[in-house]
């Protein structure tokens, strides 16, 4: 079997949409698809049906402070986690939807003054990925942004929002211990982490020359 057969999906890649219906609209929109799909044998699947949570797609940012080596974590309630073993109170990076009109670099930026009232000083892309395509269209693109964490801290957000958010700067090691021990949970933070961890000594140097 050649890449192309691994990677590529079926060699003719089709999708027919037999309906599309909207079952729900409010903050969020659910949709419910009957649909086929290209096989990889060459067939078409039989009819599907599917439900699609819509939200929109969202943008975040980890902070981090090259030459006090600390990032910047918001700790909020979130209803999602509201059965989680560690309780509905994460530990999180700055995050925001992308609204029309908007990019995604320009949501991280206005995001971190509201979240955590610090001021991206340069970006750094990380990846962009899909949230949980098994049942939603979102895609996060996400960033390491360099600030000076000196001051950093303190009750954030917007009560209009609903908003009421902790903010800490935390030490790398530290912040990776929390990642190591399970109390960071979410895939935003995660990742970010992680790819500062290979990345970290190239950003020093970048960023503090």
């Amino acid at each position: 079997m050649d890449k192309d057969e691994v990677w590529g999906g079926p060699v003719e890649p089709t999708v027919e949409i037999v309906e599309r219906q909207v079952c729900y609209q409010g903050f969020f929109r659910m949709e419910h698809y009957r649909l086929r799909h290209r096989l990889y044998n060459g067939d078409m699947s039989p009819l599907l049906s599917r439900e699609l949570f819509e939200r929109g797609h969202a943008a975040a940012v980890l902070p981090y402070d090259p030459l006090l080596d600390c990032v910047v974590l918001l700790e909020q309630f979130r209803v999602g986690a509201l059965n989680a073993p560690g309780g509905p109170w994460l530990l999180e990076i700055v995050a925001g939807i992308i609204e029309e009109g908007e990019t995604a670099a320009g949501v991280v930026r206005r995001e971190a003054q509201e979240e955590a009232g610090c001021t991206l000083l340069a970006l750094e892309p990380v990846c962009e990925y899909l949230v949980s395509p098994g049942g939603t269209s979102e895609r996060i693109s996400l960033y390491c942004g360099r600030v000076d964490a000196a001051g950093i801290g303190g009750l954030h957000g917007l009560a209009g929002e609903g908003e009421d958010i902790r903010v800490s700067t935390i030490g790398f090691d530290d912040a990776m211990a929390l990642l190591h021990s399970g109390r960071i949970d979410s895939a935003s933070p995660i990742i970010a982490l992680q790819w500062l961890q290979i990345h970290r000594e190239r950003l020093r140097r970048l960023w503090n020359p």
